[in-house]
């Protein structure tokens, strides 16, 4: 790079220093917390000594993985996390769209505002609150056992049996991120030209016709890039609501690899150094599901999130 490239450079910052400084804060957020931690991922190939630090910890090469892959009990909570995600994929992951869809037609303002606040509220809520209205609502002390218990039935131990554990989860995945998730697809939606819809209207399209070749084919790119988004995540999702709504009875069925993560990590005699390694697959697994599913749209669909 030239001097006059480097004035040239410096002028342009300068002139969109507005920019700059409301970048600046993010940039050093990323520094602090996403990028400058990844020093600490060099324990996955360590026996970490507290004494000797992250730095002085000898080297091991690839024995973590060697017991990584040994441990029943990590494999186990893989097919876990694949089966959980995937069927939370499949479950939750329409709900926004076809609510977004839904929260479109209505023709009243002022309904359509509120019914956004209504569904986007939950999103607010910590998973730990969430945890705490299920207790009080679907507990064997709660607000539903004691009306069934009122009407001359048996209370449901539903918190406690592990048969009702996922369909508990993905409904309230449901309620609490559905209205969020909403919102991108409407604020796509309102960039779809009106005059789709009114020469749609005047060839004599039926209302659902035009949700369907317009609304949703509007959004299908957002659709899309939602979906490659939710992939990466696929390994790791979940684990502020599973381990806020799990306890003794229901353990089993929620250990995904982010709490088996946490069980090695905080529980069990602490082995940093395995729970980094398991990090780092996990970390290596959810990239190439996103790499996979942005190859796969592009060939499926023509579109993908990396061009």
């Amino acid at each position: 790079m030239n001097q006059q490239q480097n004035k040239s450079l410096l002028a342009g910052i300068i002139q969109s220093r507005g920019i700059y400084v409301v970048l600046l804060p993010g940039v050093v957020w990323y520094i602090l917390f996403a990028y400058f931690p990844l020093f600490g991922l060099s324990l996955a190939f360590k026996t970490f000594k507290a004494n000797l630090g992250i730095i002085g910890s000898p080297w091991i090469g690839l024995q973590n993985y060697v017991y990584v892959f040994r441990d029943q009990a990590f494999m186990e909570a893989v097919f876990r996390t694949i089966k959980i995600n995937i069927l939370r994929l499949l479950i939750t992951f329409p709900v926004p769209i076809i609510l977004a869809l839904a929260i479109n037609e209505v023709r009243v303002g002022r309904l359509k505002k509120i019914l956004q606040t209504v569904y986007t509220f939950p999103n607010f809520l910590s998973w730990i609150i969430v945890s705490s209205i299920l207790t009080n609502t679907l507990g064997q002390n709660g607000f539903f056992n004691g009306l069934i218990v009122l009407l001359g039935g048996k209370s449901v131990n539903i918190l406690g049996t592990a048969k009702y554990f996922l369909p508990l989860a993905y409904l309230s995945d449901i309620w609490k991120t559905a209205g969020w998730g909403a919102i991108i697809y409407l604020a796509a939606i309102a960039g779809i030209d009106v005059e789709q819809y009114e020469a749609a209207e005047i060839d004599g399209a039926s209302r659902f016709q035009r949700i369907i070749h317009i609304s949703l084919a509007g959004i299908k790119g957002t659709i899309v890039v939602m979906f490659i988004l939710a992939m990466g995540y696929l390994m790791s999702a979940g684990f502020d609501q599973l381990f806020n709504i799990s306890n003794a009875a229901t353990m089993k069925e929620a250990e995904i690899l982010d709490m088996y993560i946490y069980r090695v990590t905080f529980k069990a005699a602490s082995d940093f150094s395995f729970s980094s390694a398991v990090s780092l697959l996990r970390s290596v697994i959810n990239f190439v599901l996103l790499i996979s599913a942005d190859r796969i749209s592009k060939m499926i669909s023509g579109q993908g999130l990396f061009g």
